[in-house]
């Protein structure tokens, strides 16, 4: 995704935002008016609004635009889509990597537009679970194919920063629909596939 630029954030937003990070620090026992803090509250609002983008976004519309008749109907698989979202239960970031793969049933859309896919919907306040089943379901409903999977592994902060502290732990999630579901051949294939180094 292309950095934001500046108009994109809503000024009114941007102001009410920062009014409560102002006060968040000054919860915290900061000094919100100390020089390395006066811009603090802006910027974290700005960062707020680029972290949840996703929000005025639709996965859908996104593969209306770059949708192609096309007789494929083999596997196409966009492995490794690097991915940054934010766990809904404490706001931390969780980050990781998508592999997405469908059996087109005469229509294909473009390349980046899957990866465009996970970035809509990683760019909301999420669970790992409802963003693999989203971005599944997206695709599937958009191009009609003959089978969706999604695979995601990611290292959440909100476990290795805080509560349990387990630095090194991955949750791996997927979802799957059509011959993803009913041919273990298929599934099979896509996991030996993205598990290739």
């Amino acid at each position: 995704m292309p950095y934001i630029k500046e108009e994109f954030y809503d000024e009114k937003v941007t102001d009410e935002l920062a009014s409560h990070v102002k006060e968040i620090l000054r919860l915290l026992g900061e000094d919100p008016d100390r020089e390395g803090l006066v811009k603090t509250p802006e910027r974290v609002a700005k960062a707020l609004q680029f972290m949840t983008q996703g929000y005025e976004q639709n996965g859908h519309e996104i593969i209306q635009k770059a949708i192609f008749d096309e007789e494929y109907k083999q596997m196409v698989i966009v492995r490794d889509i690097e991915l940054y979202s934010m766990c809904e239960h404490h706001m931390c970031p969780f980050i990781g990597k998508a592999h997405v793969a469908y059996i087109p049933n005469g229509k294909i859309t473009g390349l980046s537009k899957i990866a465009r896919v996970v970035e809509t919907y990683a760019r909301r306040l999420q669970v790992q679970e409802r963003l693999t089943v989203q971005i599944r379901n997206c695709i599937e409903e958009s191009l009609h194919p003959l089978g969706v999977a999604v695979v995601i592994e990611a290292q959440h902060t909100c476990m290795s920063m805080r509560g349990v502290q387990k630095s090194n732990a991955i949750t791996t999630t997927s979802a799957f629909s059509g011959i993803f579901l009913s041919s273990a051949r298929t599934r099979n294939e896509f996991l030996e596939l993205i598990a290739r180094k």
